[in-house]
This record gives C-alpha cells, sequence and structure tokens, in this order.
C-alpha cells in the first residue's frame, strides 16, 4: 500500500530528510521517497496507517498537508 501525501513549505534537502525522517518514525511506514519538486511524498506502507497520523507527523516536522491519498 502506498500513499500521496502532498506537501507544502518545503525548500531543501534539509526539509526532504526532515520529512523522510519524520515518516520513518511510524510504525508500519517501510519506505519513503520525498519529491521537493512535486512538492509531495510517497509512503510506502506495510499495514494501513490511518492519515491522521501520516499529517500529523509531517505538521509536526514543520510542514503543511495539502492531501492525502491511496495510490
Amino acid at each position: 500500500m502506498k500513499k500521496l501525501i502532498s506537501i507544502e513549505g518545503m525548500s531543501c534537502g534539509h526539509c526532504i530528510k526532515h520529512v523522510e525522517s519524520a515518516l520513518g518514525e511510524i510504525d508500519g511506514i517501510v519506505n519513503v521517497v520525498v519529491d521537493l519538486n512535486g512538492k509531495n511524498a510517497v509512503a510506502e506502507m506495510s499495514k494501513d496507517v490511518e492519515d491522521t497520523k501520516l499529517k500529523a507527523a509531517i505538521e509536526e516536522a514543520g510542514y503543511d498537508v495539502i492531501s492525502i491519498r491511496a495510490i
């Protein structure tokens, strides 16, 4: 299962690492790929993770979540 997360506020490589780290700490996340130019992240999961958990982790890291959808 994968989810595409649209994110605002990322501007550099440090932002990418910050988002990857925040999402990577969630139980069930097995891989995260952040696209700075596309302003999104793809989270690959071994089990269903609630959107609220994904959003909270990203917002705690200092970024805004615009949308989350399964892909």
